[in-house]
């Protein structure tokens, strides 16, 4: 039987930070949630109230907050042709001051001159039915320090493709994606963090997406014949002009890679199947 994952965010932290982290974690112990949409698949890390593992759950996305690197570990969303429309983009990147006070609140101008973009994991394109949801995807909740080849270039085209699905095709998806690792090569560089120090530059950029013939038919249509697409790219320059497809991997090598359970709202027989291999269209 499929296991949970442990956190690979505490795995991350150094050695003097440890008894922090469980003290905080005794006196917030974690609990599930899923009454959000974008949760339908599951709340990969079990995020609650921890102080590494945050549940931010907005009407847009869900976010699996880490206050000690100053990123998302994972942003989860749905997409459906009802979240698309006309609605500009609003650069308006901005601190979350929904977190508590006592998480450091990243801003934008602490990626001023770092050499990496703002890089969104729920993107901004992904919103564009309201100027509200729009703009929510520019808090820095949901921001990474991304290098500008795999923001803007590979990174950017599976974005695209994972639109064209639904616009094209009527696919409602139900996208996971995050970081990992520590160490990231951007325009100016290879930097472990920026902002001194406050936020961590991760070393692998990840995705996961379900993709459902059906709108709003939820986990129950998830068979074994399902198409699931995982891909675990470098946070590198060089990357611009590659192919995401190169980087497609198994859902269970991604889980294994960075201590996450995917699609655990899935009967454990169908996740055994569809995470098992990669996709290949």
């Amino acid at each position: 039987m499929k296991k949970p994952k442990f956190f690979r965010s505490i795995l991350l932290i150094a050695i003097p930070a440890i008894p922090i982290i469980l003290f905080s974690y005794l006196q917030n112990p974690l609990t599930a949630q899923t009454s959000s949409v974008h949760l339908t698949m599951g709340n990969p890390s079990n995020a609650g109230s921890s102080y590494s593992n945050r549940l931010l759950n907005k009407p847009q996305y869900a976010v699996s907050y880490n206050c000690f690197r100053g990123t998302p570990n994972w942003v989860s969303w749905q997409l459906n042709r009802s979240w698309l429309g006309s609605a500009p983009r609003q650069d308006d990147f901005r601190a979350d001051t929904t977190i508590p006070s006592d998480c450091y609140r990243v801003t934008s101008s602490d990626y001023t001159g770092s050499g990496f973009d703002r890089g969104h994991m729920a993107p901004s394109a992904d919103r564009t039915n309201t100027v509200a949801n729009n703009s929510a995807t520019f808090l820095m909740t949901n921001i990474i320090p991304q290098a500008p080849d795999n923001n803007q270039g590979v990174w950017a085209s599976l974005e695209s493709y994972c639109r064209d699905l639904v616009v094209n095709q009527g696919k409602e998806l139900y996208i996971i994606s995050g970081s990992y690792g520590t160490g990231g090569t951007g325009s100016n560089g290879t930097r472990t963090t920026i902002a001194n120090g406050r936020v961590t530059v991760p070393a692998r950029t990840w995705k996961v997406i379900v993709v459902l013939n059906a709108v709003n038919s939820g986990v129950n249509s998830v068979s074994t014949g399902t198409r699931v697409i995982a891909v675990d790219i470098p946070n590198t320059q060089g990357v611009r002009n590659a192919s995401w497809r190169n980087y497609r991997v198994t859902v269970d090598t991604l889980e294994s890679r960075t201590g996450y359970n995917f699609l655990s709202n899935v009967p454990v027989s169908t996740q055994s199947v569809i995470e098992s291999r990669i996709d290949n269209l």
